[in-house]
């Protein structure tokens, strides 16, 4: 009995790692989780021993859970070389195995005298994270999370075909409930999951990479049919739709990135889908129509559309039995896959899927339906759209330009502002405006600062940033930046720059994004200039060197940007690197205070924080 103690005390040594002992309210969510096993540890002892029960371990390799396991951990580590925040919720991840092997241990223990050692909790951790997570101050709602996942599939069975088996796929009935919780609550503030629904996107070729990882589950476990009709239903209403239309249903793609993880994680788990092929095909197009469903009804009503995927599958789940009595019960044969191609084994048929399925995906790639080329990543085509008055045109501009930026793009944030402000294609929200000019600002593009003092003194002459660059970034056209940048222009020079550092459609190469900022900054563009300095502040790539570092934020500051003169001026009164000046530091942030900067009116006036560093 003294077995489940080992997960336990791990969990309480990984809560004294910086990571989670910098958090206090993290930190407590670990002890509370330890506490809790610890108690049903003691009742369950109390109780076998009373009962004079004899608990046992088997150890049982599946190979579902360990290609899983690979299948997943593959998403995550390309996933986490384009998003820091990744590697920062590493450690969490793994608390989480250690408790679900101490809650699996103890339940199972609990109704039986077996508990079987494997790999089973890994698919459902890693499928889970990879869809939600709750923030630091909330993670104990994580925790609770993971054991729903547990209970349903230990409690919640029926017997299928003559075996007693678990009902809901163990992750997606836990992210299903937490979700309906989370939309009544208007609490998604309390997670990750607009992030990570958008952070995916980031590596160019994720939708590669899942395919390619998910065709190695589905040639082992027969279940190319699900992810298959589920991405052609999509794809097929899309298409639909935009002839109806003239736009875009999902605003950039023609599947969004996290559903297509969903389509490949949440609808392919052997136990809880159909056993028929024709019932597979039924389970995947119904996944399909769900979520074109509920992404058309999430975005009038405000709730956050990210939610499409992860609601419906419990429901699927509930509908397996049903749909394979359905299919078996057809009289006519060209409705049953089982029925037209009797002669062909299952592993015949789900090589002829896969083989489908690869055709589909190749076509959807190579003609932008997917991927970062697709046109509606342009926002010159909302734009046009908005202009033309189709349907739901400026709305979705205004989500294209908000995505762009939450990712960054200063010039973006700028767009959204005045349409915000201007309040005539979308509904007005001046604090919303205020607060994009305001991120337009701490970008380093001085028309935002300029902006945000517009706004504040009532006006609505509001200035628009140079916008064919920033389309050719978002559209990751390099070729127009390369043309721009040799032939002077600063900002292509500094999109170049940006772009090779962050691997957006050119390869990840700091010593040439070092470059490009220069050749920027030489030709007056202070983003390059601030983008260099960040270099030498933190060493990326260089040596750290402070004095560079102050003459890039200075050769910005005098540029206009308000963030350079306030990072400046915090050198200055920290003396970071350089002699303190506490003259200098209030000059500077003054100045950027008068250029529209709200974090150095804080500052000055004595009621603000450092601000974060720009990522």
């Amino acid at each position: 009995m003294q077995w489940p103690l080992y997960p336990i005390i791990i969990l309480f040594l990984l809560s004294f790692l910086p990571r989670v002992r910098d958090v206090e309210s993290l930190a407590w969510s670990f002890w509370g989780a330890c506490a809790a096993l610890l108690v049903w540890t003691w009742i369950l002892r109390r109780q076998v021993a009373r009962q004079q029960r004899s608990l046992v371990i088997e150890t049982t390799l599946r190979k579902n859970h360990y290609l899983q396991l690979i299948a997943h951990s593959g998403v995550f580590l390309y996933w986490g070389w384009f998003w820091p925040e990744v590697a920062n919720h590493a450690w969490l991840i793994v608390a989480q195995l250690v408790f679900a092997y101490a809650f699996d241990m103890l339940l199972a223990w609990s109704r039986r005298d077996v508990w079987r050692l494997g790999f089973g909790p890994f698919p459902i951790i890693l499928s889970t994270n990879l869809f939600l997570w709750f923030r630091d101050d909330w993670f104990a709602l994580q925790f609770l999370m993971v054991a729903i996942g547990f209970l349903g599939k230990e409690l919640v069975t029926w017997t299928r075909d003559g075996r007693r088996t678990h009902i809901f796929n163990p992750s997606g009935l836990s992210l299903s409930v937490f979700s309906v919780g989370l939309i009544l609550a208007g609490r998604t503030d309390m997670t990750w999951g607009q992030e990570i629904a958008l952070t995916l996107r980031y590596p160019e070729y994720m939708y590669v990479v899942i395919f390619v990882l998910g065709l190695m589950v589905q040639y082992y476990f027969s279940v190319t049919l699900m992810t298959l009709s589920a991405a052609a239903t999509l794809y097929l209403m899309g298409l639909v739709y935009s002839g109806a239309t003239g736009v875009y249903f999902f605003v950039d793609t023609s599947i969004p990135i996290a559903v297509f993880l969903g389509l490949h994680l949440l609808v392919t788990d052997p136990s809880t889908s159909p056993k028929t092929a024709s019932g597979r095909v039924l389970f995947g197009a119904l996944y399909g129509v769900s979520v074109f469903v509920l992404y058309a009804a999430f975005g009038p009503l405000g709730v956050p559309t990210f939610y499409d995927k992860l609601l419906c599958v419990p429901l699927l789940n509930l509908s397996v039995r049903w749909l394979d009595r359905f299919v078996r019960g057809l009289r006519v044969e060209m409705l049953a896959l089982d029925r037209l191609w009797p002669s062909m084994s299952p592993q015949q048929l789900n090589n002829g899927s896969m083989a489908v399925w690869t055709l589909l995906f190749v076509g959807m790639l190579t003609t932008n339906a997917v991927g970062s080329r697709h046109e509606g990543e342009n926002p010159a085509f909302w734009e046009q759209a908005c202009a033309e008055g189709l349907r739901g045109g400026c709305r979705n501009l205004l989500i294209r330009q908000s995505n762009n930026c939450r990712e960054g793009f200063a010039w973006s944030c700028n767009e959204q502002g005045i349409l915000l402000a201007e309040g005539t294609f979308v509904p007005g929200d001046v604090g919303a405006a205020a607060a994009s000019f305001a991120r337009t600002c701490d970008l380093g593009l001085p028309v935002g600062c300029a902006n945000a003092s517009t706004l504040a003194a009532g006006g609505s002459d509001f200035g628009r940033a140079s916008t064919s660059m920033a389309y050719a970034w978002a559209y990751q056209d390099t070729e127009p930046l390369y043309e721009a940048c040799d032939d002077g222009d600063g900002e292509a020079c500094y999109l170049q720059g940006a772009a090779h550092r962050l691997g957006r459609g050119v390869s990840r190469d700091e010593a040439r994004a070092r470059e490009l900022f220069a050749r920027s900054c030489d030709l007056g563009w202070a983003a390059g200039c601030s983008s260099l300095a960040e270099v030498f502040l933190h060493g990326q790539g260089v040596p750290v060197s402070y004095q560079l570092a102050a003459d890039g934020f200075e050769r910005a500051c005098d540029a206009g940007e308000a963030m350079s003169c306030l990072r400046l001026g915090l050198m200055y009164r920290l003396g970071q690197g350089i002699t303190p000046d506490d003259i200098r530091s209030s000059a500077l942030i003054g100045q950027a205070c008068e250029m529209g900067l709200a974090t150095a009116c804080e500052l000055r006036d004595g009621a603000g924080r450092l601000p974060a560093e720009r990522p």
